[in-house]
């Protein structure tokens, strides 16, 4: 006689054999037909601006010497974080807009799914080390290099990449477990979870809840650390006699505070305010924003407002025309 345990893995084996032959259909921007062609460009634009920017900026980083500080290495898994995410889907999205066939397997639906919430959840981890270093850098300058050793510097990325990957692999295993009966058509452009949720014949209520707890958990953590940090830095910024050297604090923050701004605002915006009834066209424009835009705007963000990173831009620019006109 078969135990219990048995019988649900045997149950779970037949749903992964059952659902790997399915084939999702994704409309994409199908509203717009007459402009598929614009949003093409749109996209593609936006898309190789991001890839340059964010790969420029590790090259940047890489290459000087001065920008080897705890700063700059979060900056640069930042960079990579981008990279890696609007690379994990942009490219689909361009697919389906050209192409006629907008089909996805259930297989390379899972796996983008999978490695787009590892990457949108280490964002969001990234940012808030950044502030913790921001905090120590501004409250703490003559002990800066002591507590961001290069040691709890990896380890704070290596945490970061662990935890998203570990919330990103339980959220799969609960689509894994749905049934998709068909006729599997996601109105998105990616494989978002509520989108794959709304393609399920089957009690989606747990999944539903799961991903609310996990959401509503890494974002209030997040955000918490990202507020401590910043009420110790205009605590200690008030108390800055020289005007110097508060403009040298402020600067300091400025370009990390528009990111956290621009990513935290368009994340509370999808899974705070916006609800079943809110209209598709919504919150496609929004994925658009922290899918291509946000990987896009980081590296200028953090380039235009750099006094480093421009004197390296400068440098490369000067040291290309000499080698160019030798």
């Amino acid at each position: 006689m078969s135990s219990p345990t048995s019988s649900n893995r045997s149950q779970m084996w037949d749903e992964g054999n059952q659902n790997a032959g399915i084939v999702f259909i994704l409309l994409g921007f199908s509203e717009f037909p007459n402009l598929q062609g614009t949003l093409f460009l749109v996209f593609l634009t936006i898309y190789m601006i991001s890839v340059l920017g964010n790969l420029g900026m590790i090259l940047i980083i890489r290459m000087n010497s001065k920008l080897h500080t705890p700063m700059y290495f979060f900056l640069s898994h930042l960079s990579f974080i981008d990279f890696c995410y609007s690379s994990t889907l942009t490219p689909k999205m361009l697919g389906i807009i050209i192409v006629e066939d907008k089909t996805m397997s259930f297989k390379e639906c899972m796996t983008q799914f999978f490695f787009g919430c590892t990457f949108v959840g280490a964002e969001m981890f990234m940012l808030a080390v950044m502030a913790y270093d921001r905090f120590v850098a501004v409250c703490n300058p003559l002990l800066y290099t002591v507590v961001m050793s290069p040691k709890l510097c990896a380890l704070l990325v290596a945490l970061t990449y662990m935890w998203s990957g570990l919330c990103s692999l339980i959220l799969t295993c609960f689509l894994l477990q749905l049934s998709y009966c068909g006729p599997n058509i996601i109105n998105h452009f990616c494989c978002e979870y509520s989108a794959i949720l709304s393609a399920s014949c089957s009690d989606t209520s747990l999944s539903q809840l799961i991903s609310f707890v996990m959401v509503t958990f890494n974002e209030t953590c997040s955000l918490l650390i990202i507020l401590a940090s910043y009420v110790f830095i205009v605590v200690t910024v008030i108390q800055i006699p020289s005007k110097s050297g508060l403009q040298r604090a402020f600067s300091t923050c400025a370009s990390h505070l528009t990111t956290i701004c621009i990513f935290h605002g368009i994340i509370l915006l999808l899974y705070c305010i916006f609800n079943s009834e809110s209209p598709l066209l919504l919150v496609k424009v929004a994925t658009v924003f922290y899918c291509i835009v946000i990987p896009m705007l980081n590296p200028l963000i953090y380039s235009l407002r750099n006094k480093e990173v421009k004197e390296t831009i400068r440098k490369l620019i000067y040291i290309k025309v000499i080698s160019h006109s030798v």
